[in-house]
């Protein structure tokens, strides 16, 4: 029986190589000559730190992510953002959380999504991703456009495509 699975990864290389090129902007720019700001990506807790001497530092700061992200051809969803806060003195920073997996909340959107198409399918989570099951392959192509149409909060991707 054909199915796929509906995955939320993360390409930490592409990530790391996007916050490589904002340091380097950051580094060139003349509105950022002689400030203390910076990024850092820690990989080990999926998270990237935003440091500035200004809050409009630090928000453009994080448009140029965004912005080397979509060039890099990453999803900006996987970008959760905190607020701002004041960092030691006179200094701010900002702590942007990297998304990775399907939540269960999610799972059960999706579920509901692949439910009111009425296909002939089977969707199931299974820990952090979602396996849909189905007789034809048309069958679960619609569902995979009908979910790339879809607006969810978390980037999706589908791999496993068995036949």
């Amino acid at each position: 029986m054909p199915s796929f699975d509906i995955v939320n990864q993360l390409d930490l290389q592409e990530i790391d190589n996007a916050v490589n090129m904002v340091k380097r902007d950051i580094a060139t720019r003349y509105d950022f000559k002689g400030s203390s700001s910076s990024i850092t990506l820690s990989k080990s807790d999926k998270n990237i730190i935003i440091n500035g001497d200004v809050e409009y530092q630090i928000d453009t700061i994080f448009d140029m992510l965004q912005n080397r992200a979509i060039s890099r051809k990453v999803s900006v969803k996987v970008f959760k953002s905190n607020e701002t806060e004041n960092a030691s003195g006179m200094t701010f920073r900002k702590k942007i959380d990297l998304q990775s997996g399907i939540s269960k909340e999610n799972g059960k959107k999706i579920n509901v999504m692949i439910k009111e198409m009425k296909l002939k399918v089977n969707s199931q989570i299974q820990g952090e991703h979602v396996r849909v099951t189905g007789k034809k392959i048309d069958d679960l192509q619609s569902v995979m456009n009908t979910l790339k149409e879809k607006n969810l909060d978390i980037p999706l991707q589908f791999v496993n495509m068995k036949s």
